[in-house]
């Protein structure tokens, strides 16, 4: 059986944006049914299951998140995957989402934070989605600048 230490990974990108910090954040924290709008070739449907509203390669995944952690101040959100694909391979996924302002000029800088433990060391390091995220986060900066 392999050690916990080596399943157990933490996965993080940037991705520089035009839109405003709050814009984005909303986009998750306010409007997440919108934002299959803004990326439909990634995420083609956004349910609410329960509450009120707060393809990896190449292959179309369906993963069912409950929002944990809700900061406007901080333009942050926290998902916990708990249903879906990704549980195939994965005991437990974790998505933050931090969008600060840049310093001294227009624009956001959106922080990907992903945790995860892998059922096994057969299971690959999901790499692949840092570049899922970049994909959504340019997609949706770009919905957002043709609203204004």
């Amino acid at each position: 059986m392999a050690e916990a230490s080596t399943l157990v990974g933490k996965l993080e990108t940037d991705v520089e944006i035009k839109a405003s910090a709050g814009k984005f954040h909303h986009m998750f924290a306010g409007r997440p049914h919108h934002v299959s709008k803004a990326t439909p070739g990634n995420i083609q449907n956004c349910e609410l299951h329960e509450g009120n509203w707060g393809k990896v390669d190449g292959e179309a995944k369906v993963a069912k998140e409950r929002v944990e952690a809700v900061e406007p101040e901080k333009n942050l959100i926290t998902f916990r995957v708990v249903e879906g694909d990704l549980l195939k391979e994965y005991k437990s996924f974790v998505i933050t989402i931090q969008v600060t302002p840049k310093h001294g000029g227009p624009g956001s800088v959106v922080h990907w934070h992903l945790e995860y433990e892998k059922i096994s060391d057969e299971v690959a390091h999901p790499e692949t989605l840092l570049q899922f995220c970049v994909e959504i986060s340019k997609e949706i900066d770009e919905h957002l600048l043709n609203e204004e």
